[in-house]
């Protein structure tokens, strides 16, 4: 049985799923590019992509993708699950529908790829799973909960994920982004402002509203920035992941997510509340 290597990535519109189509591509992978809507992608079919209608969190869109790339390959040989967002706010004001809107994109349209795939990887022996997560999923920013809460799951269910299929000869890495400078901040914070049901003057309107203040100052034009990299940064990393006969587990990627995985890992919890208190406000608390 000949072996495919083909590759199928989510979330291709834009960022980080479009950085790294172009850069497989243009080292000659052959590349599925997916996306909700076709038309947004279109340039990379200049790139030398195929492209594919793909929406994480629709059971029939994920299955018919994957049956597409096996009809012509014979399996999905990389499977890059980038698709993602954030849906930031306090804990206790994000509406339910919102939470679980989080966790179909970021989390279970990711395992569900990943079942979906699986079995033509273990036929011919031969896979290559990364999943994209974040510096975000070994620490929490505060008004982040639920977007950390994903990229915890995603850890966790990768660490589960690289023992169990390592035997069938399929390799499983995460990648862990610091600051990337792409649409993230600006969509985070546009989440942030739509109206929910606490309504714009509760008890966390001052502190939302500092949470979406420092997200776009650390993001687009913040000192930390310096720390930050392009979508290019990742996507090399990944071609790293996918390329190596022994893939590490895990790639942090721009200096920001090396210091703040170093800083968590160091401080305990009160002192690293502390230092996040040098930045947000806290609920509740007068100045």
């Amino acid at each position: 049985m000949s072996v495919s290597k083909a590759v199928l990535i989510t979330g291709c519109s834009s960022g980080i799923g479009r950085a790294t189509a172009e850069r497989l591509a243009g080292v000659g992978w052959k590349v599925y590019a997916t996306a909700r809507s076709v038309e947004s992608i279109s340039p990379l079919k200049d790139r030398g992509c195929e492209l594919l209608p793909l929406d994480v969190t629709d059971e029939g869109s994920m299955r018919a993708a994957v049956e597409e790339v096996e009809g012509r390959e014979g399996a999905v040989g990389v499977l890059i699950n980038n698709a993602g967002y954030s849906q930031s706010g306090a804990v206790e004001t994000v509406p339910m529908e919102k939470v679980r809107r989080q966790f179909e994109t970021n989390f279970f349209g990711l395992v569900r790829l990943c079942q979906l795939v699986l079995p033509g990887m273990r036929r011919q022996g031969y896979g290559r799973i990364v999943n994209v997560s974040s510096m975000g999923g070994k620490l929490t920013f505060p008004g982040g909960g639920y977007y950390h809460a994903t990229k915890h799951a995603v850890e966790a269910v990768s660490d589960a994920l690289r023992f169990e299929v390592k035997g069938f000869g399929v390799g499983v890495s995460v990648i862990e982004p610091g600051l990337i400078r792409t649409g993230f901040a600006r969509t985070t914070v546009g989440l942030m402002e739509e109206p929910d049901e606490k309504g714009s003057d509760g008890p966390y309107s001052g502190f939302e509203a500092a949470v979406a203040r420092t997200t776009a100052e650390t993001y687009e034009r913040g000192p930390l920035l310096r720390l930050g990299g392009g979508p290019e940064a990742v996507a090399e990393s990944i071609e790293e992941a996918i390329s190596a006969r022994n893939p590490r587990s895990r790639y942090a990627v721009t200096p920001s997510a090396h210091l703040f995985l170093w800083l968590r890992r160091l401080l305990p919890d009160r002192a690293w509340d502390a230092v996040l208190r040098s930045s947000y406000p806290s609920p509740g608390v007068r100045p």
